[in-house]
């Protein structure tokens, strides 16, 4: 039991770093002029999925959290794939995305 205690604390602080990945990434899209639709309806759905995905957390439903990580995961690689063919966005938001995207990766690993 204590084995599983553990694994949902970690996942629960793994959780708090995407969410704040999350919260940069959003923050940075705002500052940015001329975003292109794709990226920010990318930071968008991921901002939403991570709002939902507090209260998956506690359900203890795996298969339902497996599912949102990975649609969340999904979103920010579409955010990161338009960062990665549009050069001329700042540092700031592919920075950002890179993170957010990363820190989603790390979450996924974390709960399969």
């Amino acid at each position: 039991m204590q084995h599983t205690n553990d694994r949902r604390t970690d996942i629960g602080r793994r959780f708090h770093l995407v969410e704040q990945a999350i919260a940069q990434a959003a923050e940075a899209s705002s500052a940015e002029h001329q975003l292109p639709s794709e990226l920010r309806d990318s930071i968008q759905r991921v901002d939403r999925l991570g709002d939902t995905a507090r209260d998956v957390l506690l359900s203890d439903d795996p298969a339902r959290l497996r599912k949102l990580v990975a649609d969340m995961t999904g979103a920010a690689e579409r955010a990161r794939r338009v960062c990665t063919n549009i050069p001329q966005l700042s540092a700031r938001i592919r920075g950002a995305v890179s993170h957010m995207a990363s820190q989603i990766q790390e979450l996924q690993r974390d709960v399969q």
